[in-house]
């Protein structure tokens, strides 16, 4: 299946609904996968399959941890999520516009970075090492979150 640049793919995804997106990328739309995908409305929430689970129990529609744990995984081999590994968990986020990602040493919450403030800093760690960011287009920017920096 051709799913087009990655751009189109992430503008795509960032306004499509649910159903639409799960088809579009060959998937099936059953219930634990629409419950999972809705988490993850906007490019900021970046949740462990664990803290996915406690999100969907908290609002009544429980999903089994593995069934998460399996969903997540599909989510990310088809380019609708994307998996960022920093300390602790694996934590998950929605693709949508190119951005990068701040996550935190000591309790490893990520934050989503938008490309457009990292654009002269990419450039300059390019030129001095020949490093790229991902087919994602991501860098991991590593520190302290505020609330851990106290």
């Amino acid at each position: 299946m051709n799913r087009g640049s990655r751009s189109a793919r992430h503008d795509l995804t960032a306004r499509s609904e649910p159903r639409a997106l799960l088809r579009l990328h060959g998937l099936r739309c059953t219930p634990s996968r629409l419950r999972i995908l809705g988490l993850f409305s906007t490019p900021e929430h970046h949740l462990s399959t664990t803290e996915a689970c406690a999100r969907l129990a908290r609002s009544g529609e429980a999903v089994h941890y593995t069934t998460a744990y399996r969903t997540l995984e599909s989510l990310t081999a088809v380019g609708l999520t994307h998996a960022v590994h920093g300390l602790g968990a694996v934590r998950y986020g929605i693709t949508g516009e190119p951005h990068h990602h701040a996550v935190c040493q000591e309790c490893g919450a990520v934050a989503a970075v938008a490309s457009e403030h990292l654009t002269e800093a990419v450039g300059t760690i390019e030129s001095l090492t020949g490093l790229r960011p991902d087919a994602s287009g991501s860098l991991l920017v590593y520190g302290r979150c505020a609330r851990c920096g106290r």
